[in-house]
């Protein structure tokens, strides 16, 4: 009994010294170090160039606003979006680059560096994974963006009311995949919807011909396929080849250009968060004008998301130096629950105990390469 209760005093000594370390480490630093746990090579390397990119905006504009007292520094590990990549990558920032802060997508990154990032007291914000069970995920761990069961809770009255009964779901075999057919499964009944079949595919398969065969057999009103990626594109150009005409559905990572850009996308309808860029209030404003004048373009909503997660971490730790207080994982997240409500792009951005951003969805319908809001 007194060795059991030796080692756990010992246990506990030793992560207090560890948080002293690291708030030591981070007082005395010469910049806040702000992490990001992206692919950045393989089939969803493009999601992690459209996250950096939203990210790097709001870094500049910290930097012209001399809203904080130290630089802000980026720093950059590959996820690969996979687990392993994310255990690997969130051990280095965490022990080698003392990131106080860090950027993460994607549900089964997150849901392997989240333990690593919550023993290290370093605060894990996620602009875009999806997956329900990263609600809650750790204390540290937080989400600007609106996870899939608030898609999906949208996308089936939707359906119901353009007489879509049956509903194919094609989905990944991973974390993503598997609680989007859960969610569809138990949100059809009560819609008066029925689930036609299920189609389950490895992350890494880009053939699906007999896929599109099966699914044609299931006489579906309407097909709902839940992928990421590069495989969205061949996904939606494959069933369209192989003979499904009916309705494609999915959700918000189809918000990329290798779909977006896609003729057999024409028509697809997809959820995800409001963005209205018309909206007048200043932060809204300087985002979407600056952005246009860079890449000519309109922003999406991961730009957004990881614009957002990099300005949130500005106004709290401005909150935190004003108060005399470090800038640690513990003192963000008191400082977030403390204020709950904060001026994003997109309007007002509020936070619930799970550290969830609550924003309405909306859906949108792709018509000539450009979205275009649908209810």
């Amino acid at each position: 009994m007194i060795r059991r209760r030796t080692l756990l005093m010992g246990s506990a000594a030793s992560a207090a010294l560890l948080l002293a370390c690291r708030r030591a480490f981070a007082e005395e630093a010469a910049s806040y170090i702000i992490g990001t746990l992206f692919p950045m090579a393989g089939p969803n390397a493009e999601y992690g160039a459209i996250f950096t990119a939203g990210a790097q905006m709001a870094l500049a504009h910290l930097a012209e606003d001399k809203m904080l007292r130290k630089p802000v520094e980026l720093r950059a590990e590959d996820s690969q979006a996979t687990p392993q990549g994310g255990a690997t990558g969130m051990t280095k920032l965490a022990n080698v680059d003392h990131a106080v802060y860090t950027l993460i997508g994607f549900t089964g990154v997150s849901k392997a560096a989240a333990p690593i990032g919550q023993r290290n007291k370093v605060v894990m914000v996620n602009g875009g994974g999806v997956g329900p069970d990263l609600s809650g995920l750790a204390p540290l761990f937080w989400n600007v963006i609106p996870l899939i069961d608030k898609e999906i809770a949208a996308i089936i009255p939707w359906l119901k009311a353009q007489g879509a009964k049956r509903v194919a779901v094609l989905y990944v075999d991973d974390p993503l995949g598997n609680a989007a057919l859960k969610q569809i499964s138990d949100a059809l009944p009560a819609n008066g919807g029925t689930l036609a079949g299920s189609f389950s595919i490895a992350p890494t398969a880009q053939q699906f011909g007999p896929i599109a065969a099966k699914i044609r057999e299931s006489t579906p009103d309407a097909v709902y396929f839940a992928s990421y990626g590069a495989q969205q594109a061949q996904i939606i150009k494959q069933l369209r080849d192989n003979g499904v005409s009916q309705q494609l559905v999915t959700y918000s990572a189809a918000t990329i250009p290798s779909v977006r850009d896609l003729a057999e996308a024409e028509g697809l309808v997809f959820t995800a968060q409001l963005s209205d860029w018309t909206l007048q209030d200043p932060v809204t404003q300087r985002f979407v004008k600056d952005w246009r004048e860079k890449y000519h373009s309109d922003p999406t909503t991961y730009h957004q998301n990881y614009y957002n997660a990099v300005r949130l971490f500005g106004l709290l730790a401005q909150g935190l130096e004003k108060a005399g207080k470090p800038v640690d994982g513990e003192a963000l997240r008191a400082e977030l629950l403390r204020v709950r409500k904060f001026a994003l792009v997109g309007g007002e951005g509020t936070f619930d105990d799970n550290c969830n951003i609550s924003i309405p969805i909306q859906i949108n319908r792709m018509k000539g390469g450009k979205a275009e809001r649908i209810g």
